[in-house]
């Protein structure tokens, strides 16, 4: 056995993972997967909760991760988002603010984030993981470094002891991730990012575009099934 080999194998099962089923997540978790003890996806309502959910089961399942599936349906009856009202209203256009607003779901990570936080102490766990990326920052309130800071802080000073948000993407691009996966040999067509929620990607929605570019860029075969 290897040096690197036995600290792979000694390495504490110390982890919580928030885990959507999607490209970002999926690759932290194989990331991580040596203290990765457990995997939560959460269903809001959104559109592609199913498909993201079975990609979810699917790798949890493959590398032997106990996997939670918690409802937060509230967040869909009362939260103003495209991304909860149908596939009809994701809109088709590039991946920029502009375009991508109305698929905010008001403070999601945060409280996505306080539940993981919750298990976490509750199962003596030391650390929560969360994968968003550099991409998401002009998008998304609750995907850029001010708030992981603040979240972070939020999560150690709430809790008896102290339990870190780990954020290990949010400097790096979906590219990279893409890269990162396919050296890790990450069955890609086992996840889901397409936010109208059809059995393949629409191929023309902004998520399914930076899809498409983070492949490309990467230099890497993209595995994806496209109706467009």
């Amino acid at each position: 056995m290897t040096d690197s080999t036995l600290s792979a194998t000694t390495q504490p099962k110390d982890s919580v993972i928030i885990y959507s089923g999607g490209l970002d997540s999926t690759t932290l978790l194989y990331e991580e997967q040596t203290r990765v003890a457990l995997a939560v996806t959460f269903a809001y309502g959104n559109n592609h909760a199913a498909r993201e959910t079975a990609c979810a089961r699917y790798h949890c399942g493959l590398l032997g991760i106990e996997h939670l599936i918690i409802d937060l349906e509230f967040m869909g009856r009362y939260f103003n988002s495209s991304l909860t009202a149908g596939a009809d209203a994701i809109p088709d256009a590039d991946y920029a603010e502009a375009n991508m607003r109305s698929t905010v779901v008001p403070f999601r990570n945060g409280i996505m984030l306080s539940i993981a936080c919750g298990l976490a102490e509750s199962r003596g766990l030391r650390r929560v993981l969360m994968a968003n990326h550099g991409g998401d920052h002009a998008i998304y309130p609750d995907c850029r470094p001010d708030f992981v800071q603040a979240m972070g802080a939020a999560m150690r000073a709430g809790t008896y002891e102290g339990v870190e948000l780990a954020a290990p993407y949010t400097d790096l691009d979906k590219t990279e991730l893409v890269r990162r996966g396919a050296k890790l040999g990450i069955d890609y067509s086992h996840t889901y990012s397409c936010y109208r929620g059809g059995e393949h990607h629409c191929g023309h929605c902004a998520t399914c575009r930076e899809r498409q570019e983070a492949f490309i860029k990467a230099g890497v075969a993209d595995p994806t099934v496209y109706d467009n």
